[in-house]
């Protein structure tokens, strides 16, 4: 899209981290590329393939701040990291389903502690998210000592800086190989698209973006289904084809009455409705990638 709207907006995304590359991934989905890479230039405005619409290259703890204060009209960050800040200023417009994880409190594994409850009155926590730790413990009425780290929070209880952590976990890997355990979950996170309280939610660019994003993730975990099918079984085959708004059915021309069936069928039901109607006298069958849904 080049050269359609006057105004500018600008998305913050993440610069480093495990968001990167899938939020990344998304955009490009939604048919907004960067032009070049930021990491061979060390710039931290990249315009993309849209020429009024540029992508910001930030830390992901810092996307929030940036988008309150309208350093970018939009952004792409965790919800940890929304959390951490606070939101004031911001607006969520979408969860997107990726970077899912959990915000935990982990232990060294011979630690004699099975819970919160268990931790002892000046407790030393490490964490990167301070205002959501404060919170956490004040809540379950434990008093945390809380110490600000901008690192890996991991190594910490192993060189003796703190005795717990809270921080974020995909798989619980990283934990284990440092000897942690978890004792509580404080919070599940993802990927969430936020716009700025001061930018308009109608403004029409704004409006693109955000449409362009939601038809990718309502084309997750559906598939375009094709197939030929001889007049005589085309109402039995159609009984068993799930449909947005019904199937699409046209003529085939041939030397015997068929007709081409056109659906949309959801992943985890294509297995099943794929062996039914080839049983009731599908042919020809294709199925095909959902790039965009738009209702």
């Amino acid at each position: 899209m080049r050269g359609e709207y006057g105004v500018g907006i600008r998305i913050a995304v993440p610069s480093k981290g495990r968001l990167r590359e899938p939020v990344l991934r998304l955009l490009e989905a939604a048919g907004i590329e960067p032009l070049y890479s930021p990491d061979a230039t060390r710039a931290l405005i990249v315009p993309t393939n849209w020429d009024n619409v540029s992508l910001v290259y930030v830390r992901p703890e810092d996307i929030p701040a940036i988008v309150s204060a309208g350093g970018a009209e939009l952004g792409i960050t965790g919800l940890d990291y929304i959390e951490e800040h606070g939101g004031e200023g911001l607006e969520i417009v979408e969860g997107l389903g990726i970077g899912r994880a959990r915000l935990v409190v982990a232990v060294p594994e011979e630690a004699p502690v099975e819970s919160i409850r268990d931790l002892p009155d000046g407790v030393r926590v490490a964490t990167k998210f301070v205002n959501i730790a404060r919170r956490f413990f004040e809540s379950h009425g434990v008093r945390a000592r809380i110490i600000r780290i901008t690192g890996s929070a991991e190594a910490m209880p192993r060189l003796g800086v703190a005795d717990a952590i809270l921080d974020v976990s995909s798989t619980g890997t990283t934990l284990r190989l440092h000897g942690l355990r978890v004792i509580a979950e404080v919070m599940r996170t993802e990927a969430k698209l936020i716009r700025g309280s001061h930018v308009d939610p109608q403004d029409p660019l704004v409006e693109v973006i955000v449409e362009a994003v939601r038809s990718v993730l309502r084309a997750r975990g559906y598939k375009l289904v094709l197939m030929n099918v001889p007049e005589e079984v085309l109402e039995q085959v159609v009984e068993v084809l799930p449909s947005m708004s019904g199937p699409t059915i046209a003529r085939v021309e041939g030397p015997r009455p068929m007709w081409e069936v056109i659906t949309v069928v959801p992943e985890d039901r294509l297995a099943h409705v794929l062996v039914e109607a080839r049983k009731r006298g599908a042919r020809d069958i294709l199925v095909l990638s959902v790039d965009r849904v738009i209702p």
